[in-house]
């Protein structure tokens, strides 16, 4: 008996919007965190870049046009960082390595931007699903 070969997570189509995805975008040694603006309950609060994976779309591609909406720049995306956050509305949240290919961030739909070295990561305030996330990059902002 055959087996069929199953499709990759990272690069297949997803077939709903239960899945959000992060870029972790290094350069230098530290990554780059995004000031939430709305809504109210999450304004002022940081994330990784990023949004919802839309129908038929693969998480890679989804991350690369969030990446063009939010901040005009083009990325790579690499591997995945850490496991699975649940979020409160039952999608979960993803994190992706990801390096920089054009252009230079803006803050196009957050109140502002800011590089974090390993030993920053806890100065600013994380929403809820992105703290874990960011307790696992130091492995990841190495010079």
């Amino acid at each position: 008996m055959t087996s069929i070969p199953q499709p990759d997570p990272d690069t297949a189509p997803v077939r709903g919007t239960g899945v959000i995805v992060g870029a972790a975008i290094v350069r230098a040694g530290r990554v780059l965190a995004a000031q939430r603006a709305t809504p109210a309950a999450a304004a002022g609060r940081w994330e990784f870049p990023g949004g919802k994976v839309e129908p038929g779309e693969s998480e890679h591609d989804a991350l690369v046009r969030e990446c063009e909406e939010e901040l005009g720049v083009r990325v790579a995306v690499l591997s995945r960082i850490g496991a699975d956050v649940p979020m409160v509305n039952g999608a979960v949240l993803r994190l992706y390595l990801a390096r920089l290919v054009e252009g230079e961030p803006r803050a196009l739909e957050h109140a502002e931007l800011r590089w974090l070295a390993a030993d920053g990561l806890d100065t600013v305030p994380w929403l809820p699903a992105d703290a874990p996330l960011a307790a696992a990059l130091p492995p990841y902002l190495v010079s």
